[in-house]
């Protein structure tokens, strides 16, 4: 048995889908409701606080947002169930050389530390940007023709999600992943305006991206986060204008086929962009 966290979220769905597929038996947890989370039949849907979340578990997907402040009491309950193995979906920002004062760095690498500290085996997955983050202009392209953002120039090199889901299930299934740390990315390199030009093509439109000032983003954007945040997570934007993006064969090299291209990723979420 495995458990995912996050399992309604971008990398959870699809990595349940994709352990649903080979056969594997899935527990996903989630706050939703067995039938409002849409996830393939046969899969075993639990909540959080469930009393038997790891009965009979001995792999662990583990979704840094899905858990929160209660990683150290999942991690604990975990190991005392039997679990053995856990894969953290990370964040690419824990590297050398980062601001480790960053709101997003300290989250993660304290989440690290816990599961480094839970006697668990466990796999690190450090994604950088994730083509999923372009889902925040579905709404504006839906509507018109042109998408207000910052820093039309940052260039990122932007992973697939279910590339995401694919590091992380030979991870959980493949033995020599044990301690190995995944830097993620997808396979070239591409600005906000570039990524709105490639999801107009696929849909058939014309699309332009127009820069918006630093204040009025920080207003407008990211209203779930603390402020604080958002301006951490604007600066880090800034620094990607004209940059040249860490660039990995890591899905390559673990699941034997290459990364996917923005341009692919915008085929498949097609429907999220169509009127």
């Amino acid at each position: 048995m495995i458990v995912v966290t996050g399992a309604t979220g971008n990398v959870g769905r699809a990595l349940v889908e994709r352990l649903v597929t080979g056969g594997q038996p899935v527990r996903a947890v989630s706050r939703r409701d067995a039938e409002r989370t849409a996830l393939p039949a046969g899969v075993e849907v639990t909540r959080p606080e469930s009393a038997g979340l790891f009965d009979g578990a001995v792999k662990l997907f583990l979704h840094v947002q899905a858990t929160g402040d209660r990683m150290g009491i999942v991690l604990d309950k975990a190991r005392a169930a039997g679990v053995r193995h856990v894969v953290m979906l990370s964040s690419g920002i824990i590297q050398e050389g980062a601001d480790e004062t960053h709101p997003i760095h300290m989250r993660h690498a304290r989440a690290e530390q816990l599961v480094r500290d839970s006697g668990l085996k466990w796999t690190f997955l450090r994604p950088n940007a994730f083509s999923a983050n372009a889902l925040q202009w579905a709404g504006q392209i839906r509507e018109g023709d042109t998408v207000r953002g910052p820093f039309a120039d940052a260039v990122s090199a932007p992973i697939h999600e279910d590339d995401i889901a694919a590091v992380a299930e030979r991870s959980l299934l493949d033995a020599g992943h044990e301690g190995a740390v995944h830097r993620l990315t997808g396979p070239g390199a591409v600005t906000n305006a570039g990524q709105v030009a490639a999801i107009g093509r696929v849909i058939g439109r014309d699309l332009t991206y127009f820069e918006i000032p630093v204040a009025e983003a920080e207003a407008a954007f990211f209203p779930e986060l603390p402020r604080q945040t958002v301006r951490a997570v604007l600066k880090s934007f800034a620094a990607m204008v004209g940059s040249r993006p860490e660039i990995t064969s890591t899905v390559e090299e673990v699941t034997g086929r290459p990364a996917r291209t923005f341009a692919e990723w915008a085929e498949d979420h097609r429907a999220d962009f169509a009127r």
